[in-house]
């Protein structure tokens, strides 16, 4: 689950993480009060932030500085409801329904970079940092990895704060900024592990002249598998900016991800819905989503899955692809032929179906009137699905 950079910023607050004076509006009158607060605190210059789940913010006009309270209301008036698009929106973009007004911090002597992410492959948790804060840190990563510095902590242990003095030295920090960044590094792991995030992102961290470090923009995200015991953070969640077959299939327990392809999927498994997308772009097709129904599904939330998928005008074939091992396949086959009926299918289906009940599973298919067509194998079934429209995935 995403939140809002306002939010994060509240999060960061409360475990002790220097940020800067703001607030958040849905309205100009309330976007106007908030930068006369500030102004009124001896603020001289503010930003108004457009909040949007996506980055690039910046480039596409959706942050402006202000200067006075004029200037204010012009950028609120601008940035509020505008539809914002960046890289990381599509060409839709996404309407901005509420903006931060956040005083500009002090003169920079240089920008940093902290992060907190699971190094799958070492089973732990990673702190990164960087002295590259301020850009595309993937960028950094790939062109100057040398750039990133590392520090894996180990889960039973927690951070020392050794480590966080060892990250501040890398970074060439001195004096009492050493402690100052140690205790920050140690205080964002602190909130990477009791809230249940995925990851954590301070971009930029600033240095002041004066010498104090202050996170001026930041980006987290959780596991939503642990939302059940994180009601809090639960109930940050905002459903306007996820897409609306993404909310669907959350209240059905799906796991749903819209992607750019044409060809609709069903899976059960992460791992199997990887792969499946993956042999599908190897023969040349697209996905259009990514969609696990997972190990237990009924025939009930197949249904739902089928019609989630189906809802996507830019699916033009779609292929299902089970594995029944706890799911049995003729629950699988129920639905799909219940889904079918009811939408009158008329988009081409390729269906997979391998384990448990399989070959009841795919007599039903048969029998049940719609054109369905079977395969055995992955390369097969995607093949097929790729080959109705034409030979190519678009």
């Amino acid at each position: 689950m995403k939140i809002h950079e306002y939010q994060a910023q509240n999060l960061l607050k409360q475990y002790g993480i220097p940020v800067l004076p703001s607030g958040v509006a849905d309205t100009v009158e309330q976007g106007l009060e908030l930068a006369r607060t500030l102004f009124d605190r001896g603020c001289s210059k503010l930003f108004v932030k457009a909040q949007v789940h996506a980055g690039g913010r910046g480039k596409a006009g959706g942050i402006l500085p202000a200067a006075d309270l004029a200037e204010a209301e012009d950028a609120i008036r601008r940035i509020l409801g505008m539809t914002l698009i960046t890289p990381q929106t599509g060409s839709e973009g996404k309407l901005v329904r509420k903006v931060m007004v956040v005083e500009a911090s002090g003169p920079i002597a240089c920008e940093l970079y902290a992060g907190i992410v699971l190094d799958r492959q070492r089973e732990r948790p990673v702190v990164m940092v960087s002295g590259e804060g301020g850009t595309e840190i993937e960028e950094v990563a790939a062109k100057m990895p040398e750039r990133i510095l590392k520090e894996h902590v180990h889960p039973l242990g927690g951070m020392n704060p050794f480590q966080g003095r060892n990250l501040a030295w890398r970074l060439n920090l001195s004096g009492d900024l050493i402690q100052q960044a140690a205790r920050l590094f140690v205080n964002l792991y602190q909130m990477f592990i009791d809230l249940d995030c995925s990851q954590v992102e301070i971009n930029p961290l600033v240095l002041t002249r004066d010498k104090k470090l202050i996170a001026l923009d930041a980006k987290i995200n959780f596991d939503d598998s642990a939302l059940f015991k994180q009601v809090e953070i639960a109930s940050m969640r905002d459903l306007s900016e996820e897409s609306n077959l993404e909310v669907e299939a959350s209240r059905h327990g799906l796991n749903y991800i819209k992607l750019d392809g044409n060809i609709g999927c069903m899976v059960n498994g992460a791992g199997l819905a990887m792969a499946t997308m993956d042999i599908i772009k190897y023969y040349g097709g697209a996905p259009a989503n990514f969609l696990d129904v997972g190990g237990g599904a009924t025939e009930e939330n197949i249904t739902e899955a089928f019609k989630i998928i189906l809802a996507d005008k830019d699916v033009r074939s779609v292929l299902v692809n089970i594995f029944g091992g706890i799911v049995r396949c003729d629950r699988v086959a129920r639905g799909i032929i219940t889904a079918a009926g009811n939408a009158n299918l008329t988009r081409p289906l390729v269906v997979r179906l391998v384990g448990t009940n399989a070959d009841e599973g795919n007599r039903l298919l048969r029998e049940s009137g719609l054109s369905i067509q079977t395969a055995e194998e992955m390369a097969d079934a995607a093949q097929k699905v790729i080959a109705v429209l034409g030979g190519g995935g678009r």
